[in-house]
C-alpha cells in the first residue's frame, strides 16, 4: 500500500501538471471503487486547479467549487500522460487537462477513492485524522503525553492515525530500527528522551524517503511512471532472515496487529 511518502511523491510530481490549469472533464470508466466515484466528479467541467494538498494518505484538488479527495488504496498510483495516450484495463479514471495532458488513476484492486467535498472541514473520512508527522505539532511531548495509559506496543500505536498520520509498516519498523526500541515495547514504557529520539528518527526517515521518491514495493510508481528509490535503503523491512547491516545479527520477523515488523534484536532495545 503507498504509504505518506508515496503520496507526497505523487503530489509533488501532479502539482506542476493540474495548478493553474483548467479541468476540461473527466473520464470515468469504472466508479465502482472502494466508494462510488462521486457523481460531481463525473460532472466535472471547465474547472481550474488552485491547489493540490495532502493531508495524511489522501490527495486533495482544490477547485473553486469543491475538493477532489483521492486516496490511492492498495494498489493504486497516478500518471500523467499526453492525452491521446490509450487506456489499458485497470485505467478508471482520467482528469483531461486544457494543457493535453490527462492525470490518469490506475487500480488494479479497485480499493482507491475519488470523492468530492464542498468544505473540507466537514469531510467524514478527515475529521478523525490526528497530527502530520513532518509538523511541529507531531513532538516528544505529544508522545509522551498520549502514551501514559497505553499499554499496547509501540508499534501499532504509532500506525494507528488517529495518534500520527502516516507512520505506516514499513516507516514505523525502519524508525524503530534507527532509534533502536523494539516494536513489541510498551508505549508506556519509553522513556521522554527516547521519545525525542523517536519523533526525530520518524522526521528523518519520512523525509529522507520523500527526496528519494518513495518505496519501491510491488505497483507504487511515480506520476512520470518511474518507481521510488526508498527500498534500496530499508535496513529491516522485508530483510528477515538476512544480517543486520549494523550488526550482523540475523534479522527477525513478528506479527502485530495482522501486520509483518522487521526487527534487529540486537541493536533495538
Amino acid at each position: 500500500m503507498p504509504e505518506l511518502p508515496e503520496v507526497e511523491t505523487s503530489r509533488r510530481g501532479i502539482e506542476p501538471y493540474l495548478v493553474g490549469h483548467q479541468i476540461v472533464h473527466a473520464v470515468v470508466r469504472n466508479s465502482r471503487l472502494r466508494w462510488p466515484v462521486s457523481e460531481e466528479i463525473m460532472a466535472l467541467s471547465d474547472q481550474v486547479v488552485l491547489s493540490v494538498q495532502r493531508r495524511a494518505k489522501y490527495l486533495l484538488i482544490e477547485l473553486k467549487t469543491g475538493w477532489i479527495i483521492i486516496h490511492l488504496g492498495m494498489s493504486g498510483s497516478l500518471r500523467v500522460l499526453q492525452h491521446e495516450t490509450e487506456p489499458a484495463k485497470h485505467d478508471h479514471v482520467d482528469l483531461v487537462m486544457d494543457t493535453g495532458y490527462v492525470l490518469r488513476y490506475t487500480d488494479p484492486r479497485r480499493f482507491g477513492a475519488w470523492l468530492w467535498c464542498a468544505d473540507l472541514a466537514a469531510s467524514n473520512v478527515l475529521s478523525h485524522l490526528g497530527p502530520e508527522p513532518l509538523s511541529d505539532d507531531f513532538s516528544a511531548e505529544y508522545l509522551m503525553e498520549k502514551s501514559r495509559n497505553k499499554k499496547s506496543p509501540i508499534k501499532p500505536w504509532l500506525m494507528d492515525n488517529k495518534l500520527v498520520v502516516g507512520v505506516g509498516n514499513i516507516y514505523a519498523s525502519e524508525s524503530l530500527f534507527v532509534a533502536g526500541i523494539l516494536p513489541d515495547r510498551p508505549a508506556n514504557s519509553l522513556s521522554s528522551e527516547e521519545y525525542q529520539l523517536l519523533t526525530k528518527t520518524i522526521k528523518a526517515v519520512l523525509l529522507r524517503s520523500i527526496e528519494q521518491g518513495g518505496t519501491t514495493l510491488r505497483d507504487f510508481l511515480q506520476s512520470d511512471g518511474k518507481p521510488g528509490y526508498f527500498a534500496q535503503e530499508l535496513q529491516v523491512y522485508g530483510r528477515a532472515g538476512e544480517p543486520c547491516r549494523a550488526c550482523g545479527t540475523l534479522i527477525e520477523s513478528s506479527k502485530h496487529a495482522q501486520r509483518s515488523t522487521f526487527f534487529c534484536r540486537s541493536c533495538q532495545r
